[in-house]
């Protein structure tokens, strides 16, 4: 990949704070998506022409809040930690991270009071959501939408504040259920990618990355028969498991976001915990229709970006992005954004590379 140019994004004046730390993106046609992982909405921009430079730029900046579509877990006053989006045949998707956190301590702070923080897990319910929306020809999401004879619902999987199909699902998991009660950034479940083909949806873990090996996980959530609002988890591994596995040698790296390209599946990967650390983006050829679950590495699993790192800038969200002369690049959001993506009071810039690997 050569080195990017970038795409303005132009938020609202009210909101424009939400910018600096962007952690899921989607471009869909003339509207790219974004989350904020401290919010319980998501934020719509349309295209609007190129900047000075000749640079995409979106504006018209409009928020939804989730809770208009879907009964939250833990109400509309409790983050999602979205961490994750997709559009996929006229649905929206989204993802919380489904983790545990840790009360982060004060250096300052009195040792009694640090040892009490370090003691303190949290968990939030609606980071246990993973949902979708149909979306209107104007690309406005609908709480139910009659799309030729198919009647469609905003649906979330079946859970509540404590969990949901897929962390029940996972409680006795060889691999993973040791890691579903540790928080987030301390190698615990931590879900921060989400990629969709057809049925069938991937979730990249950043954590837990055991040995070296990354995890993604392949679910196929189908409308619940008796409540329209609900998904479920149907049959897809082998003896009627309602997930497959996937294992892949990201360099001791943990998934950050996943998008699809064809029959393969992009990877951005970071470090687990909460250190500096490469990042850098892979390409799993045919990950995106594995027949089976799978351990991969060698040469279907090929690093084809390197990301740059510093302390104030790490690369969050990664989509495909059509450019108006037909092709297809790479645009990557960042949370944190550093000050030099910040041209002005209500404008972050998204880098935009072009794929060639």
């Amino acid at each position: 990949m050569s080195h990017p140019q970038y795409v303005q994004i132009v938020f609202s004046s009210k909101y424009a704070e939400l910018r600096e730390a962007l952690s899921g993106v989607v471009h869909s046609g003339d509207t790219l998506w974004v989350v904020n992982d401290e919010t319980t909405h998501l934020e719509r921009f349309s295209a609007d022409g190129t900047d000075a430079h000749g640079n995409p730029l979106f504006s018209n900046h409009t928020r939804f809040a989730v809770a208009d579509y879907l009964d939250l877990p833990a109400g509309d006053g409790k983050e999602i930690d979205t961490e994750g989006l997709a559009c996929q045949d006229g649905w929206l998707w989204f993802i919380g991270s489904h983790s545990l956190t840790r009360e982060k301590p004060d250096g300052k702070d009195a040792v009694e009071k640090v040892f009490r923080q370090l003691s303190t897990v949290s968990r939030e319910g609606n980071r246990f959501l993973l949902a979708r929306l149909p979306l209107d020809d104007q690309h406005t999401p609908q709480t139910t939408l009659q799309q030729g004879q198919t009647l469609r619902h905003a649906a979330r999987l079946q859970g509540d504040a404590n969990g949901n199909d897929l962390t029940q699902a996972l409680a006795n998991d060889p691999h993973l259920q040791a890691f579903l009660n540790i928080p987030c950034k301390e190698n615990g479940l931590d879900i921060e990618g989400l990629a969709v083909n057809g049925e069938r949806v991937f979730l990249g873990l950043r954590g837990p990355v055991l040995r070296g090996w990354a995890c993604i996980l392949e679910l196929q959530p189908v409308e619940d028969a008796h409540d329209p609002a609900l998904l479920r988890l149907s049959p897809i591994g082998e003896n009627g498991a309602l997930y497959r596995k996937h294992f892949l040698k990201l360099d001791g790296l943990g998934v950050r976001d996943l998008c699809v390209d064809g029959d393969d599946l992009l990877i951005l990967a970071g470090p687990t915990m909460s250190a500096e650390g490469a990042e850098r983006v892979y390409r799993w050829r045919g990950g995106a229709n594995p027949q089976q679950e799978s351990a991969v590495e060698g040469k279907e699993l090929r690093a084809i970006l390197e990301i740059p790192v510093s302390e104030d800038d790490h690369a969050e969200g990664i989509c495909l992005f059509s450019t108006s002369d037909g092709k297809t690049d790479l645009l990557v959001v960042y949370d944190p954004a550093a000050d030099s993506r910040l041209p002005d009071k209500k404008t972050v810039n998204a880098d935009l590379f072009v794929l060639d690997g």
